[in-house]
């Protein structure tokens, strides 16, 4: 984090210079507040059509109030990476927007959520993102997570992005394709975006599946042949806590999807109200993947701590039994190695080796007892 900003703060007299860029790098001063280095994209829409002068927040907003008068729909989509107080403080004030919604996507790190505040909605997203990885060990993350915040408003839509994940410029250049679906204003982007960050959470599923199910495999494959027996339970318990993450930021949103697909709400088209159902329930599926991903790896650390439990006491069996049939020569050689004078056959010429017969004997016969009753 702190490394952006330094980049950020390196670059930003350049970008201040620079008055022509297309895609959200430009500055314009027009009464209003600048349009900062964290601003990625600022544009206004006219009928589902992007207005193709660059513009500052201030200005892109009072053209589309201006096109109000001339009865035409429109709105201002400002797309920001990592703002600063600072930095979001003017387009804070000029749309204005609550304080406490401000405070959180600033400093970020919020549980996905729906709040509703005078003449806006705040919403906030999670994005994951599946971390490649050629071997599942102790240590890999598997995967990461990003946060996107909506400002929604009537003639509005503010995204917040944290993290290196989550990218909304391809998903406006789909929509910027699509007018008649951009026509119904700044809803249309609130699902969209909710859209491609539920599918993101169907693609880290089925990527998560895989590496399960290749610990599954492990702990339950025959090792009987040499090697390690079982899984290693650091792996297990490494993805169970990626898996917790991905719970986090699946499980809270259950409920504003709910809301935002069931509830009349005043800011949602009800058109767009529609498309979110469908959202609701792909988001419903992933859920319950997560929670079974939970409990399925619940139940592979509690057989792996099973087998490693019953590989400990076939280890004791052994031992034991070794140990016992060690102990029969020791308890003859010791009676044996004792210094009396007169004790059975110590004089008889046969005696060695038939102690040494008899040591045998008893030993060959507990060996066959104990590989018989399976401790060998």
């Amino acid at each position: 984090m702190s490394m952006i900003r330094e980049l950020r703060a390196a670059v930003r007299p350049a970008l201040r210079k620079d008055n022509r860029s297309g895609y959200g790098t430009g500055m314009h001063e027009s009464g209003g507040p600048s349009m900062s280095s964290a601003v990625v994209d600022c544009a206004a829409y006219l009928d589902g059509r992007r207005e193709t002068e660059t513009r500052s927040p201030a200005d892109a907003l009072c053209r589309v109030r201006s096109a109000e008068g001339q009865s035409r729909d429109g709105f201002v989509w400002i797309g920001l990476h990592e703002p600063t107080e600072e930095e979001f403080s003017g387009i804070a004030q000029e749309y204005g927007l609550h304080p406490l919604a401000v405070e959180d996507a600033v400093h970020a790190h919020q549980r996905p959520k729906l709040e509703r505040y005078d003449e806006s909605l705040f919403t906030v997203f999670k994005t994951i993102h599946y971390v490649e990885h050629a071997e599942l060990t102790a240590t890999s993350e598997v995967v990461e997570t990003g946060e996107v915040m909506c400002f929604t408003g009537r003639d509005y839509i503010i995204t917040v992005r944290h993290g290196g994940q989550g990218s909304l410029r391809a998903l406006r250049h789909r929509l910027e394709d699509d007018p008649e679906l951009l026509s119904k204003g700044p809803s249309a982007v609130l699902h969209a975006i909710a859209d491609q960050t539920v599918d993101g959470y169907l693609a880290v599923a089925d990527a998560v599946q895989d590496d399960i199910d290749e610990v599954e495999i492990e702990v339950f494959s025959d090792r009987t042949g040499g090697g390690k027996r079982g899984g290693d339970a650091s792996r297990i318990y490494q993805l169970k806590r990626e898996v917790l993450e991905f719970k986090r930021a699946v499980s809270p949103l259950m409920r504003p999807m709910q809301t935002l697909s069931e509830r009349p709400v005043r800011l949602v088209d009800p058109d767009i109200q529609k498309y979110f159902r469908d959202v609701a329930d792909h988001l419903t599926r992933v859920n319950e993947q997560v929670l079974g991903f939970d409990d399925l790896l619940n139940s592979i650390l509690q057989a792996n701590l099973a087998q490693a439990t019953v590989a400990q006491n076939e280890d004791m069996r052994k031992i034991t039994a070794w140990a016992a049939i060690f102990a029969v020569p020791t308890m003859i050689a010791g009676i044996y190695g004792m210094n009396f004078e007169y004790m059975p056959e110590l004089r008889w010429k046969f005696g060695y080796p038939l102690v040494l017969l008899l040591i045998v004997a008893i030993c060959y016969g507990m060996h066959r007892g104990f590989k018989r009753n399976g401790w060998l």
